[in-house]
Protein backbone atom coordinates (compact mmCIF):
# COMPACT_ATOMS: atom_id res chain seq x y z
CA UNK A 1 0.00 0.00 0.00
CA UNK A 2 1.41 3.30 -1.20
CA UNK A 3 0.26 6.39 0.90
CA UNK A 4 0.94 10.02 -0.73
CA UNK A 5 -0.38 12.09 2.38
CA UNK A 6 0.31 10.80 5.90
CA UNK A 7 1.48 7.58 6.94
CA UNK A 8 -0.17 4.59 7.29
CA UNK A 9 -0.38 3.98 11.22
CA UNK A 10 0.94 0.52 10.77
CA UNK A 11 3.83 1.92 8.97
CA UNK A 12 4.54 4.18 11.20
CA UNK A 13 4.61 1.74 13.86
CA UNK A 14 6.81 -0.60 12.00
CA UNK A 15 9.80 2.39 10.95
CA UNK A 16 9.93 2.88 15.33
CA UNK A 17 11.65 -0.26 15.03
CA UNK A 18 14.53 1.21 12.36
CA UNK A 19 14.75 1.90 8.76
CA UNK A 20 16.57 -1.69 8.22
CA UNK A 21 14.21 -3.69 10.17
CA UNK A 22 11.24 -2.16 8.20
CA UNK A 23 12.61 -2.78 4.53
CA UNK A 24 13.67 -5.91 5.49
CA UNK A 25 9.61 -6.97 6.12
CA UNK A 26 9.29 -5.88 1.66
CA UNK A 27 11.62 -7.74 1.16
CA UNK A 28 10.60 -11.11 2.92
CA UNK A 29 7.18 -10.49 0.53
CA UNK A 30 5.12 -12.43 2.69
CA UNK A 31 2.74 -9.82 4.26
CA UNK A 32 0.89 -6.37 3.24
CA UNK A 33 3.63 -3.78 2.87
CA UNK A 34 2.94 0.19 3.63
CA UNK A 35 5.00 2.69 1.90
CA UNK A 36 5.28 6.66 1.50
CA UNK A 37 5.30 7.63 -1.78
CA UNK A 38 8.48 9.77 -1.20
CA UNK A 39 9.86 6.45 -0.85
CA UNK A 40 8.31 4.69 -4.37
CA UNK A 41 11.79 3.98 -5.83
CA UNK A 42 12.30 1.37 -3.04
CA UNK A 43 9.32 -0.26 -3.46
CA UNK A 44 9.31 -3.60 -4.95
CA UNK A 45 6.55 -4.86 -7.20
CA UNK A 46 3.85 -7.00 -5.90
CA UNK A 47 0.99 -8.65 -7.85
CA UNK A 48 -1.56 -6.24 -6.15
CA UNK A 49 -0.97 -2.49 -5.38
CA UNK A 50 -3.24 -0.16 -3.71
CA UNK A 51 -2.31 3.64 -4.19
CA UNK A 52 -4.20 6.00 -1.55
CA UNK A 53 -4.30 9.33 -2.51
CA UNK A 54 -4.64 10.87 0.53
CA UNK A 55 -3.05 14.26 0.90
CA UNK A 56 0.42 15.57 0.11
CA UNK A 57 2.01 17.53 -2.80
CA UNK A 58 1.01 17.07 -6.37
CA UNK A 59 4.45 16.47 -7.41
CA UNK A 60 4.81 13.81 -5.00
CA UNK A 61 1.27 12.25 -5.84
CA UNK A 62 1.95 12.69 -9.65
CA UNK A 63 5.23 10.25 -9.72
CA UNK A 64 3.67 8.02 -7.13
CA UNK A 65 0.54 7.18 -9.79
CA UNK A 66 2.69 5.79 -12.39
CA UNK A 67 5.66 3.91 -10.31
CA UNK A 68 3.04 2.04 -8.93
CA UNK A 69 1.58 1.20 -12.32
CA UNK A 70 5.08 -0.41 -12.85
CA UNK A 71 4.75 -1.64 -9.37
CA UNK A 72 1.55 -3.39 -9.86
CA UNK A 73 1.98 -7.24 -11.26
CA UNK A 74 -2.06 -8.16 -11.51
CA UNK A 75 -4.25 -4.68 -9.66
CA UNK A 76 -3.86 -1.42 -9.18
CA UNK A 77 -6.96 0.36 -7.18
CA UNK A 78 -5.93 3.44 -6.65
CA UNK A 79 -8.56 5.46 -3.60
CA UNK A 80 -8.99 9.18 -3.61
CA UNK A 81 -10.46 11.80 -4.88
CA UNK A 82 -11.72 11.17 -8.20
CA UNK A 83 -10.75 14.44 -9.78
CA UNK A 84 -7.70 14.84 -8.19
CA UNK A 85 -6.83 11.45 -9.63
CA UNK A 86 -8.01 12.20 -12.94
CA UNK A 87 -6.18 15.32 -13.01
CA UNK A 88 -2.70 14.06 -11.66
CA UNK A 89 -2.70 11.73 -14.37
CA UNK A 90 -3.92 14.25 -17.35
CA UNK A 91 -7.06 12.36 -18.12
CA UNK A 92 -9.27 14.43 -19.93
CA UNK A 93 -7.25 17.11 -20.50
CA UNK A 94 -8.51 20.05 -23.17
CA UNK A 95 -11.79 17.04 -23.04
Amino acid sequence: MLTTGDPHPWAAHELSFGEAAYWAQQDTGDDVFFVGASAVERAAARPVVIVAVNGGDEETAARALPAAMTRAGALLVVCGDPQRVTALLGVGAGV
